[in-house]
């Protein structure tokens, strides 16, 4: 078991990403904390478990830096450290054009994607570092790195883009304190609100024909990427990031 008596936080867990993420941490021996806004949805997430025992939910708003120091602590004082942290959250908006995009939208993908992901790492790097060991999983996007005709994200890829560069200098200025940080860009993924358009045979058929691998991805894909980035067969990789997206951004398609 490639994580055994490891403890582990996973936010934005009951997502279709951060569940699949949960599951195969559980399946390889880890103890789970579920992070979210919503109680009920981390609760319903969990009955999909094999080992529920393995895997406690936590409510959570990561943009709360009062909230997420309380739930850190008290993961704490539950478990005695945290030994990996994915920071599965994220918000994305359906795509409009830039200049149409209200303020409160723009604040709230800066507030989830960028300060969400700050606090969470700023909490548990303490005890990291004192325990010279933790691992760090930042979950992008390949909008990070390339712009999409006529799928207006420019806020969404702005932020992205910033959890790249941030996962780079956490990984360099931690490396001394056996922090490892590391970032996982998911393409086109069977999840969240591109799942209304692969219902469509038409529209799938499109999205797969540009793809390299000529298939849509699924959320196991980018939990077994995560898995193995948190192992310890990865211990000497941080400061990647790591594109799961069937060849798309080694292609011009």
């Amino acid at each position: 078991m490639r994580l055994k008596d490891k403890v582990a936080v996973v936010t934005g867990a009951s997502s279709e990403i951060g569940i699949s993420i949960v599951k195969r941490f559980v399946e390889e021996g880890a103890k789970v904390v579920l992070l979210g806004r919503k109680l009920d949805s981390l609760e319903k997430a969990r009955t999909t478990i094999s080992n529920k025992n393995a895997t406690v939910s936590m409510q959570c708003d990561i943009t709360d830096e009062a909230q997420v120091l309380q739930t850190v602590e008290q993961i704490l004082n539950k478990y005695g450290s945290i030994d990996i942290l994915v920071n599965s959250a994220g918000a994305i908006n359906d795509p409009i054009h830039f200049h149409e995009m209200p303020d409160s939208e723009i604040t709230k993908l800066i507030d989830v994607n960028m300060y969400g992901v700050f606090k969470m790492t700023k909490a548990v790097l303490p005890n990291m570092r004192e325990n010279k060991n933790g691992c760090i999983i930042n979950i992008g996007s390949i909008s990070s790195e390339r712009a999409i005709p006529k799928v207006h994200l420019a806020v969404y890829s702005a932020t992205k883009a910033a959890i790249s560069m941030f996962t780079k200098a956490i990984a360099v200025e931690y490396a001394r304190s056996n922090v490892r940080c590391n970032c996982v860009n998911p393409g086109i993924i069977n999840s969240g609100m591109i799942k209304p358009y692969l219902d469509d045979p038409q529209a799938r058929k499109v999205l797969e024909d540009r793809l390299p691998l000529n298939r849509i991805g699924q959320p196991v894909d980018v939990a077994n990427a995560v898995l193995y980035l948190a192992s310890d067969e990865a211990n000497w990789i941080t400061g990647t990031i790591l594109n799961v997206d069937g060849g798309k951004t080694a292609s011009e398609g």
